[in-house]
């Protein structure tokens, strides 16, 4: 891979968990960090369709797609958009 196309740095972590072994905590944390202020506002933009009286907030949304994503042995994440993709079908899940 050349510099011009080397991947960001979302794309380079969801790689490394990919990988696995020890970093994983690491790149969990560095993922968390990078891309929360993206899903919160995804989070917030898919609760305004819903019903008013919805018991969730945005934060425990997105805390709760990380839970499910970040551990999946079965996705071969490809890149950041393809991992804010499936979080983004994943939220719609948790509000239904």
């Amino acid at each position: 891979m050349s510099a011009a196309a080397s991947p960001g740095p979302a794309t380079e972590l969801l790689i490394e968990l990919r990988r696995g072994g020890g970093t994983g905590a690491r790149a969990t944390a560095a993922l968390t960090e990078l891309l929360y202020p993206e899903l919160r506002q995804l989070a917030s933009r898919l609760m305004r369709r819903e019903r008013q009286n919805h018991t969730l907030q945005p934060t425990a949304v997105v805390h709760e797609v990380f839970m499910r994503l970040v551990d999946q042995q079965r996705i071969d994440w490809q890149d950041r958009a393809h991992f804010l993709g499936i979080a983004a079908r994943v939220m719609r899940r948790i509000l239904l």
